[in-house]
């Protein structure tokens, strides 16, 4: 049950990175994300925290959120 809340919890918080104004500001919760998943999944860290980064940077690039302006 404590997975399942987590893995509720990171999919929440990438969800609120579309509602975040800056690539930092959604990189930092992007990383968060990717370390809470990291500790579910049972991998590396640092490299899910990187990936998290990164699909938080680029997510208004992709057209998957868009920043207030």
């Amino acid at each position: 049950m404590q997975k399942k809340s987590i893995i509720i919890a990171a999919v929440a918080v990438f969800g609120l990175a579309g509602c975040l104004d800056t690539d930092l500001e959604r990189g930092v919760a992007g990383a968060g994300a990717g370390v809470v998943a990291a500790n579910v999944l049972g991998t590396d860290p640092a490299g899910t925290a990187l990936a998290g980064a990164a699909v938080g940077v680029l997510c208004d690039d992709a057209g998957v959120c868009r920043p207030a302006r």
